[in-house]
């Protein structure tokens, strides 16, 4: 008899009905393949998120990027630190390419649209398990016809939602666990990169490159 593989899950997404459709996937695909999939926590907020994954480092994460409170890249880079060997899925509504490309970028290791059809993610879930990426082909179609983005360091992406929020350079740096002199840094080199010279350009621009989410700020 074979040997059952188990995989441990974090599901996180603020619909409860996303959830739930991803735990049914996972219970079809556990009765029909020699993996059996355990979901050991379930997060409706980035901070319940991050408190999943530090509390039970997952073999697999099924992540929506624009849940409150914690969201985008920041979130990802934050699982990462926690987990590090944690695999990352993420399912996502948005179509920005910029903030579409800082999801590849960041290196998850799979990313699929909430409209793609389930067979797609039964077909790619056992190559994500064997250390494979999959992007879905509309998000590729979509990075590949957008405006090409400047590379921001996780730094500067992190500073730059901070800064659309409306926090002073002091706040930031006090939530980074940075110096305000280095806030700075990033600010200039934010501004630099993106060839603006204010906050309000610099909202227009990340807005239009989709370098942050909007239902964020």
């Amino acid at each position: 008899m074979a040997q059952i593989h188990t995989v441990s899950v974090v599901i996180a997404d603020d619909h409860e009905i996303i959830r739930t459709a991803i735990e049914s996937l996972l219970t079809s695909l556990t009765s029909e393949k020699s993996t059996s999939f355990q979901v050991a926590a379930l997060a409706e907020n980035g901070l319940e998120a991050l408190a999943a994954v530090k509390a039970h480092q997952p073999d697999l994460i099924f992540l929506d990027i624009s849940m409150p409170l914690v969201s985008g890249a920041e979130i990802i880079h934050d699982i990462r630190r926690w987990s590090p060997d944690s695999r990352i899925v993420v399912f996502t509504g948005i179509n920005a390419p910029g903030l579409l490309a800082s999801i590849v970028e960041s290196g998850v290791e799979g990313l699929f649209s909430k409209g793609s059809p389930v067979d797609q993610m039964r077909d790619k879930l056992p190559l994500i398990l064997q250390g494979g990426r999959y992007v879905a082909p509309e998000f590729l179609e979509l990075i590949q016809q957008g405006q090409q983005v400047t590379a921001l360091t996780d730094r500067e992406r992190q500073v730059l939602n901070k800064i659309v929020a409306g926090k002073t350079n002091k706040e930031i740096a006090e939530e980074l666990f940075i110096s305000p002199k280095t806030v700075d840094k990033h600010r200039t080199s934010l501004m630099n990169k993106l060839e603006v010279h204010s906050v309000a350009q610099l909202l227009a621009r990340s807005l239009k490159d989709g370098l942050i989410d909007v239902n964020g700020v």
